[in-house]
């Protein structure tokens, strides 16, 4: 089986999570989803993913916008939906303790009815389901030690195991499949940890739908865990990395933001993950939807994205599964 065009989209990542300043790697980062007047420059954004060759971008739905305007805004771009992304976080993180059952329980999964509800009016059925990655001054995985399982605690990954079981449960109700997706930064970043959360949840409540370079920045082989959960996997988030700088920040623990800073993320092909090793490692059969995302681009947003569409053009039509 080869793996084509049609399974792939890109998040339109590169031209959301920016600098302040371009040329200051160190200046603030903007994540510009959040910003209402991003309303305005959405669809110049689906534009150019269009143009640089894609087919398809992962679904986003702004909070600012209706399910109809987005739709909209879709249809006038010519592209293809690919399948969103949804957190759930611990009450307990936020202040907040529930008793399961209660109706304040059940508002807490709100926001994962909203994603099964953008999921189905478009047509998608399936989802990648994470912890929340959440920047609180206790947030040690973020602001002081990502990738390394820092802060581990037993009981808090049990907690979050049925939270993202409770979800997944949410999201299964209303037809929508979802993946357990590995996110650094997050309490599921290590192995242990995600073999823990997919070894206490079912397989049909719960896929795989791994970020392999999530994967390589926490030190864990992406073609390993295709293997390990060739059974059980969804869909794909691609990336490329600059393993040194990933693994530097293992052997002296740093910010997600810092770690960022120094040039981790790359276009596909400018890094060092064995990107053919991974399309290779997929099992026969695959047919999830494979998302491209440069977290941070190396250059300018649209050439970003035409460097990612060249190494696609080169690389996606030669390999067969295995």
């Amino acid at each position: 089986m080869t793996i084509s065009r049609d399974q792939i989209a890109l998040n339109a990542i590169q031209w959301i999570n920016v600098k302040a300043d371009p040329s200051d790697p160190t200046s603030e980062d903007l994540w510009l989803y959040r910003e209402p007047s991003f309303l305005a420059d959405y669809p110049n954004v689906l534009k150019q993913v269009k143009d640089a060759g894609f087919d398809a971008v992962m679904m986003e739905v702004l909070d600012t916008q209706t399910l109809q305007n987005y739709a909209s805004m879709i249809a006038d771009s010519g592209l293809k939906l690919a399948p969103g992304y949804c957190q759930i976080a611990l009450p307990e993180e936020h202040g907040v303790t529930l008793e399961r059952g209660s109706a304040e329980w059940v508002r807490w999964f709100d926001s994962v009815r909203r994603k099964a509800e953008e999921s189905n009016y478009f047509g998608l059925k399936t989802i990648f389901l994470a912890p929340e990655v959440h920047w609180l001054d206790s947030s040690t995985r973020t602001l002081r030690a990502a990738a390394v399982g820092a802060d581990f605690d037993q009981s808090r990954l049990e907690r979050v195991t049925e939270y993202l079981n409770d979800a997944a449960e949410v999201l299964r109700e209303e037809g929508i499949r979802p993946g357990l997706h590995n996110h650094v930064g997050t309490w599921v970043e290590t192995r242990e940890e995600i073999d823990y959360v997919l070894g206490q949840i079912d397989a049909s409540v719960l896929g795989a739908s791994f970020d392999i370079g999530h994967l390589e920045w926490a030190g864990i082989d992406a073609k390993e865990m295709l293997a390990a959960y060739a059974d059980r996997l969804v869909d794909l988030h691609f990336k490329d990395l600059d393993l040194s700088v990933a693994a530097s920040s293992r052997r002296e623990p740093a910010s997600y933001r810092a770690t960022s800073d120094r040039g981790l993320f790359l276009e596909p092909g400018l890094g060092d993950i064995d990107l053919d090793g991974v399309l290779r490692a997929l099992p026969d059969g695959f047919g999830g939807w494979i998302i491209i995302e440069v977290d941070k681009a190396s250059m300018d947003p649209w050439e970003s994205a035409l460097v990612t569409s060249r190494w696609l053009t080169e690389h996606v039509q030669e390999h067969a599964t295995a």
